[in-house]
């Protein structure tokens, strides 16, 4: 106890050596300076065009960090006595602090050195992680920019790939698999059905005629499950292809005479 309590003595300032009105000032500069630097970012883009605030606001952050660092530094000094070992034990605890801190970037970094030898996903994909699906923009040492089909960009970071199943559609291909399911009810002439969808895939314009098209049937309790499986060809056609695929297959099921059912909310409606 007594060399703990000599290492924390020697360690910080004696009270009557610590400068409270300076640290005090510091505080208050440095909020002043932070609310000043966010006022003058709102002031600035309301008053030009609204282009240039994509250039300036993401300096609001940049700036908010130099003045709190700046802030660290002028009050740290006065609490804790300047010393080689002080300091070498301020600044050890501070890199085991901000390790910790930075220990899911520091992760995405080497699932990114990984990346690169295992190539999961490249430029021009279109993947599913986790929640997320679209086409893969930009891969970057820390993370991945995935365009969704809302054209929306998400930034999925590498170290998803340890815990999270990547699924490719196309996996550096031009074109991918797609599937549109349509649901007959039972009684009904099945290779009449097939027969039909098939037609129906090889008139589509969206069709890449050197890939296989494929109808797949499966008897389920409350009707038959028909996929046709096929390629269009190009991958950012896909859902312009299944919207195809699916609005003149329905027609053309009505016209043979098929009842076409809704699958129930509990049936495994899956594409598998």
């Amino acid at each position: 106890m007594p060399d703990l309590s000599e290492a924390r003595d020697s360690l910080f300032r004696d009270w009557n050596d610590i400068s409270f009105f300076w640290i005090g000032l510091t505080f208050v500069v440095a909020w002043l300076a932070v609310g000043c630097v966010r006022f003058l970012a709102r002031w600035t883009t309301r008053r030009l065009p609204s282009r240039y605030r994509f250039y300036i606001l993401p300096w609001v952050p940049v700036l908010r960090l130099v003045i709190i660092v700046v802030a660290v530094v002028e009050i740290v000094p006065q609490l804790i006595r300047p010393t080689a070992s002080n300091l070498i034990a301020v600044f050890g605890a501070a890199g085991v602090a901000i390790g910790f801190a930075f220990k899911d970037y520091v992760s995405s970094l080497i699932a990114g050195l990984v990346l690169v030898y295992e190539r999961p996903y490249r430029v021009g994909d279109w993947v599913k992680i986790g929640g997320d699906y679209g086409e893969v923009r930009a891969v970057g040492m820390r993370a991945v920019e995935l365009v969704t089909p809302g054209d929306t960009v998400v930034t999925v970071p590498h170290n998803k790939m340890w815990d999270t199943a990547i699924h490719n559609s196309n996996g550096g291909q031009r074109d991918m698999q797609c599937v549109a399911q349509f649901f007959v009810a039972p009684m009904h002439d099945g290779d009449s059905v097939r027969r039909k969808l098939l037609d129906v895939a090889i008139s589509s314009a969206y069709l890449h005629f050197d890939r296989p098209v494929v109808v797949v049937a499966a008897q389920l309790p409350w009707g038959t499950r028909y996929l046709i499986r096929a390629y269009p060809i190009e991958c950012r056609e896909q859902f312009a292809f299944i919207a195809d695929l699916t609005i003149r297959g329905n027609a053309a099921l009505l016209k043979i005479g098929a009842t076409l059912v809704i699958a129930p909310p509990i049936a495994d409606a899956s594409e598998s």
